[in-house]
């Protein structure tokens, strides 16, 4: 595979803004969703990929055609184009480190905001490579364009390689995954496939097998404002009892007290002001079952929030978002067990792993189709010091490749 090829392809796609909005209504939440859905759709086209098509939405749909005479099923690979609400993705400016030497990498549009390997210990593992990082002032959108860049990358190589037996592929550029839309626009009778795989984990070796299940809680405060020099006895300010609501929170059930299979609750967006203020709370663990529990967490203490304020109305709004998808991945067996056996092909130990988050292949698998997730090369998501690496992004395009042979060897 041309790392080059690959490096130009994935700093292609980084600097299109693609930003999800998670207070839009529209599909996709942001128009530059849809700008890169239409540079995939048309390199899709001129790759010669078979069956290219886009949705009014913006979701991208193609087909590697098979190379085996028999009649193989059918598997298909997810990543999404949008990158996270929680920081910038304006004006993108990858910084390329070749030969990387092991060093702290201090980023040039913001020099407080630093990579150290002490914080950052899979840096050394890519010493000698080239690595890509922002330039401190946005994201990098690795999550999940590097998916998206090692999918494009192993469909043409496996196109120029037509002596490489495989059944049919599809591939498919989801919308809005970051907000929990990901599958809303997709038209899920087009997928054919026993199986799929979502490449959108970090690292590399990684096949993840479980997610979060996930709910939003929507709080809101109503008060009453009235001009501060006549507030005595008249004015509730909401921000205020908002403010006090959020410091009830369990500490020991938050991001930053919580760790492997630990769920937590995390108010991550704040607005309004004297007359009505809210906030929005993820609500986050691999039981199910816990999430109604944290959501009369969240009813217990708007009920006292009113006890103690009598002019005030405290409501709470839970909006599910997606389920482990632990159980709809024992519909398939061989989606992980050839995952498994594509990564010790190229070489490596398979690292199975759970997701403190959430993945496309959680809602897919709900919805009937079992689809584990697999690494990418991203690194820090989320974050301006998100980065990824050219080999792991090759190593994660050599992966589907080994995928694609090994069901190529099934007969559907």
């Amino acid at each position: 595979m041309n790392n080059e090829r690959l490096l130009e392809r994935f700093l292609r796609y980084v600097r299109v803004d693609t930003k999800a909005d998670e207070l839009s209504k529209s599909s996709p939440s942001s128009l530059g969703q849809r700008t890169l859905s239409e540079m995939l759709f048309e390199e899709c086209r001129q790759m010669g990929l078979s069956k290219v098509e886009i949705s009014p939405e913006g979701v991208v749909l193609a087909e590697i055609p098979a190379t085996v005479s028999y009649e193989s099923p059918v598997i298909a690979w997810f990543a999404h184009v949008d990158t996270s609400p929680e920081y910038s993705a304006t004006n993108v400016e990858p910084i390329v480190h070749r030969n990387y030497q092991g060093e702290d990498l201090t980023l040039p549009g913001d020099r407080t905001k630093v990579l150290r390997v002490s914080e950052h210990p899979a840096l050394k593992e890519n010493v000698g490579h080239t690595v890509i990082t922002t330039d401190g002032t946005t994201l990098l959108g690795a999550d999940d364009k590097s998916g998206i860049t090692a999918i494009m990358t192993a469909a043409e190589f496996l196109l120029s390689h037509p002596e490489i037996e495989h059944g049919p592929i599809q591939l498919c550029f989801t919308l809005d995954e970051e907000i929990g839309r990901g599958t809303e626009a997709l038209d899920l009778s087009k997928i054919r496939a026993v199986c799929g795989y979502t490449l959108d984990s970090e690292g590399v070796a990684r096949i993840d097998a479980e997610t979060f299940s996930a709910d939003l809680a929507i709080v809101k405060v109503e008060g009453v404002n009235t001009h501060p020099s006549i507030g005595k006895g008249v004015m509730v300010n909401a921000i205020k009892i908002l403010g006090e609501y959020l410091t009830h929170l369990p500490s020991e059930h938050s991001p930053e007290t919580t760790e492997g299979r630990e769920g937590f609750l995390h108010p991550y967006q704040v607005s309004g002001g004297v007359a009505e203020a809210s906030c929005r709370i993820i609500l986050r663990d691999f039981e199910t079952s816990k999430l109604s529990e944290y959501a009369e967490l969240l009813e217990t203490l708007a009920q006292q929030m009113m006890s103690k304020y009598a002019r005030v109305k405290v409501s709470v709004e839970i909006h599910k978002q997606y389920r482990n998808m632990r159980e709809g991945l024992k519909g398939e067996p061989r989606a992980i067990s050839k995952a498994v056996e594509a990564v010790r092909r190229v070489g490596l130990s398979p690292l199975m792993n759970i997701i403190r988050g959430g993945t496309d292949g959680a809602l897919l698998t709900e919805l009937g189709l079992p689809t584990p997730n697999l690494s990418s090369g991203q690194h820090n998501p989320h974050s301006p010091l998100e980065w990824t690496s050219v080999e792991e992004m090759v190593t994660a395009a050599k992966i589907l490749v080994e995928l694609a042979k090994l069901w190529g060897q099934e007969t559907a």
